[in-house]
């Protein structure tokens, strides 16, 4: 049972041959710079990585290359046997709250949701479009990152402004990242062997976005990001919380339009904007070389961490369960070590030989003696979202 997952953003495409009865990922591919000359493609099938540089026009041109060099690599799309092509959408707004089949309606709506994200929305539309023409035959499901948090509760969810502008406009905490985090804390019960009804877990997916939840009993009750992908943690580009006078106080003082704001916010702040790089390995070096601005990037990149990760503490009551994800989360020990360093007061003590450990396996990073059991789980979105396909269209 194979489905092709695409996860198309801006400037990028990667998608994913996903046999889910193996739970394998059997092929695996990326194009990126998509609108730029030297526009890249790779393909991984069975260990081998076929590579091309070439002009790619638009999104349209990605996936066909993309499909041309999946045939180059060994696996046409006619062999794959694909059954489904499941698409990651970013915001479902209040329209959507599990996996959609894809129509006409379906598309239109979503387009419309992208006044919610508008960094993602429209470059998944691209991928939806190009991908229905390219497999007319197959069934498209779309696949939300807010449908985990659709249920939040209210005090969660609702944001202190007038109710009747709040209504008329949607506003409320939608949260994204839910196909990771749901998927992650599923795996964390079941590596555990232990009921998810009988955990309280706190799962940070940390990459170039990240973002924090607080799950109880399997049902997300908070996370970080809200309206948008912009709320909560500092991130690679994204500022994460400010005080939201610092928009106006723009607007008046800097002459920033509306434009001008987002592009900064979104494109040119978080550990971006403090440090210049955006790669958390290339903010390390910085910072082993004595790099005044990259160290304070890593200090409030954690700063914000901790915070986050105490407000759920107090929420929850009580925590079985805390688990790193996602590229920096599942791969930078010192920021698994800083986020949780002198924490042994609440339960929380981390075993420095496991935190070093570098593996692609689900692994506890915790000591013997810590109450609380620390984890690093590889997230899948990819086959999270392959399994939602196949189990709306089989």
């Amino acid at each position: 049972m194979t489905v092709l997952v695409i996860n198309s953003g801006s400037s990028s495409v990667k998608f994913q041959v996903v046999d889910v009865d193996r739970a394998d990922g059997v092929l695996h591919g990326i194009v990126e710079r998509i609108g730029e000359s030297d526009a890249t493609v790779a393909v991984t099938y069975r260990g081998e990585t076929t590579e091309r540089t070439l002009e790619i026009a638009d999104h349209d041109e990605a996936l066909k290359t993309a499909f041309a060099t999946m045939a180059e690599a060994g696996l046409s799309l006619a062999d794959a046997g694909v059954t489904a092509v499941g698409h990651r959408v970013v915001h479902g707004g209040t329209v959507f709250s599990e996996p959609t089949l894809i129509d006409d309606d379906v598309m239109a709506t979503v387009d419309r949701l992208s006044a919610l994200a508008p960094l993602h929305n429209p470059a998944n539309v691209k991928g939806i479009e190009v991908a229905r023409r390219e497999l007319p035959d197959v069934p498209q499901v779309a696949v939300f990152d807010t449908a985990f948090f659709h249920a939040l509760p209210a005090a969660a969810s609702t944001y202190a402004i007038d109710r009747d502008v709040a209504r008329d406009h949607d506003i409320k905490r939608y949260g994204m990242h839910g196909t990771s985090h749901e998927y992650v804390s599923g795996r964390v019960a079941e590596f555990l062997e232990r009921d998810p009804q009988s955990l309280n877990q706190i799962v940070l997916h940390l990459g170039n976005g990240a973002s924090a939840s607080a799950v109880r009993g399997g049902a997300a009750v908070d996370t970080s990001m809200g309206l948008t992908p912009l709320e909560g943690l500092v991130m690679g580009t994204r500022s994460g919380d400010i005080d939201p006078g610092i928009v106006m106080h723009l607007r008046r003082s800097a002459d920033l339009d509306v434009d001008g704001i987002d592009t900064l916010l979104n494109r040119r702040s978080g550990i971006k904007g403090l440090s210049g790089v955006t790669d958390f390995r290339e903010l390390r070096r910085l910072v082993d070389e004595g790099d005044d601005d990259a160290r304070l990037a890593f200090d409030v990149y954690i700063h914000r961490l901790r915070k986050y990760l105490g407000a759920y503490m107090i929420g929850l009551g009580r925590v079985d369960v805390v688990t790193f994800t996602a590229g920096v989360g599942e791969n930078s020990p010192e920021v698994r070590a800083a986020a949780l360093a002198d924490l042994e007061n609440y339960g929380i003590v981390v075993d420095e030989e496991r935190n070093a450990v570098r593996s692609k396996d689900a692994r506890v990073i915790s000591a013997d003696s810590s109450a609380v059991t620390v984890l690093v789980v590889p997230t899948n979105e990819e086959l999270a979202i392959a399994r939602a396909a196949l189990a709306l269209t089989s």
